[in-house]
């Protein structure tokens, strides 16, 4: 059994890296959540609701981060994958579920990525953005 559960740490490891520094990329007036706040999930049965108000929070910090840039987005990006994720998750006693589950998890992960490259390849803030920020 220890040899399945320590792989699974590591990628539950490396997943939740990716969602921090995503957050971190992202300006701390447009964070939902704090970057710190993904490890959260490591509590048992708190998780089970944690996981999905960080995934909201997560899709909400991406709006916010690339409304303030004035760039269009989608409304709530990443949040039906990251929710498709979690119910995936509750039913993972049924083995395609589990698969299931993997595919959207990996998806998500790529999402996810992807919107910390793209905003962490920003240029930063202009002046006037800088100065919505200290007056906030």
């Amino acid at each position: 059994m220890g040899i399945c559960v320590i792989p699974a740490i590591i990628i539950v490891v490396l997943f939740l890296l990716n969602i921090q520094n995503l957050l971190k990329a992202i300006s701390p007036v447009n964070r939902k959540v704090a970057p710190g706040q993904v490890w959260l999930i490591f509590i048992p049965l708190f998780n089970i609701v944690w996981q999905f108000i960080l995934v909201d929070r997560i899709a909400e910090s991406i709006e916010a981060e690339y409304a303030m840039r004035g760039l269009p987005m989608e409304r709530k990006p990443t949040y039906n994958l990251g929710l498709a994720y979690c119910i995936l998750g509750l039913l993972t006693w049924f083995p395609l579920v589990f698969l299931a589950q993997l595919i959207v998890g990996i998806l998500y992960w790529v999402k996810t990525a992807e919107f910390r490259r793209n905003i962490t390849a920003m240029p930063p803030y202009t002046d006037q953005e800088s100065a919505i920020f200290n007056n906030l």
